[in-house]
């Protein structure tokens, strides 16, 4: 999906980032934690896969009656990623060739 179709969609989601002093991210908006280790955080958003990159990182809070999520420790990286794009990503060569 390029820029321009995402600016059509009107999705009525809304997500909020609080990223503050780049040690404390709120991110509002989440179905799941898919993995997550001190160094790197998947997130399954109602706006597609996001990614935080960084050090000593670690899930201080997670809700998932208020779809909250609090992450602590040194964040230098924060990108997103449509859910199709990281199901294309781990699939293996074989099942793309034959599909």
């Amino acid at each position: 999906m390029t820029i321009e179709e995402r600016k059509t969609v009107n999705t009525n989601i809304i997500q909020n980032l609080i990223l503050e002093n780049r040690g404390k991210l709120t991110i509002s908006g989440v179905n799941d934690v898919l993995s997550f280790d001190d160094q790197v955080v998947v997130v399954e958003t109602e706006l597609g896969l996001l990614t935080v990159k960084g050090e000593n990182i670690r899930v201080n809070k997670l809700s998932i009656d208020t779809s909250e999520v609090i992450l602590e420790g040194e964040i230098s990286y924060l990108a997103y990623s449509d859910k199709d794009q990281e199901k294309m990503k781990n699939t293996s060569l074989l099942s793309k060739i034959f599909k």
